[in-house]
């Protein structure tokens, strides 16, 4: 088995890259998975590993042939070589390289009677992850992701998932197309927003539907707006007049889920 002691190998410094670089994981088509539980969902939700590397003393090679059941590029490391590569604090001593998936809007694969997410425009990757929690808490059947503003591979983004990256259904899109795509699909979509909007709890989600949200800073494009269902608010009763987009999402979501029945 390959063997990496020095941070120096040029192998590390590629893979350094990709947990830095956007542009790197393009280039690539490869980012970084760190921890035990979401390389297993990765390999769970059809990602490809290529290469993992661990730490000899935290993990052995039969629990890594255990969770990926095939033959995988395994590579020993040193403690230095960890600590260059690890993106989180807790130490659990195994990095996967995985191949970025398609995401097209005709990728998905929806049910009859769908309930999708749809975030346009979000720019912090700890609010995306923390919105795939989010939908895979209430087993949404999509994610669309309208005008990125953020790599969905950001190191934050897995992180802040919970490895929920890879238990969601997600498309790329912009604006334009995924408006179409809803449309085409007879998808009604209620778009959160402050303007000409009504409480959300007064709409009716147990048809098709997808939900719809925007940054607190700038909220949603015109578009959405214009030609959503309707346009929801969630009543503020303090003095501010908004709330970060990821506990809003679990509003609106779960409220989708309780007319639903679930």
């Amino acid at each position: 088995m390959k063997q990496i002691t020095s941070s120096q190998n040029p192998f590390v410094k590629s893979l350094i890259q990709l947990q830095e670089k956007t542009k790197a994981r393009k280039q690539s088509g490869t980012f970084l998975i760190e921890g035990m539980r979401e390389i297993e969902l990765a390999i769970k939700g059809n990602y490809e590993i290529e290469t993992i590397l661990f730490l000899p003393d935290l993990v052995s090679e039969q629990q890594i042939t255990k969770l990926t059941n095939n033959q995988i590029n395994l590579i020993e490391i040193s403690i230095e070589v960890y600590q260059k590569l690890a993106y989180r604090d807790t130490t659990e001593g195994i990095i996967a390289v995985a191949k970025i998936k398609s995401s097209q809007l005709s990728d998905l694969k929806l049910p009859k009677n769908p309930l999708i997410v749809v975030m346009e425009a979000i720019e912090k990757p700890g609010n995306i992850g923390a919105m795939l929690r989010t939908c895979d808490a209430a087993n949404v059947d999509a994610v669309i992701i309208a005008n990125s503003k953020s790599d969905l591979y950001n190191p934050n983004t897995v992180r802040s998932s919970v490895g929920c990256l890879f238990t969601n259904q997600i498309a790329m899109a912009s604006t334009e197309e995924a408006i179409a795509f809803l449309l085409k699909n007879n998808i009604n979509f209620y778009s959160a927003t402050l303007q000409n909007s009504t409480s959300y709890h007064t709409q009716d989600y147990t048809q098709p539907t997808a939900i719809v949200v925007g940054t607190e800073a700038t909220g949603l494009s015109q578009p959405w707006r214009d030609q959503a269902k309707q346009n929801i608010i969630i009543p503020m009763q303090g003095e501010i007049d908004s709330m970060n987009v990821s506990v809003a999402v679990a509003i609106l979501i779960f409220e989708a889920k309780r007319q639903r029945g679930f």
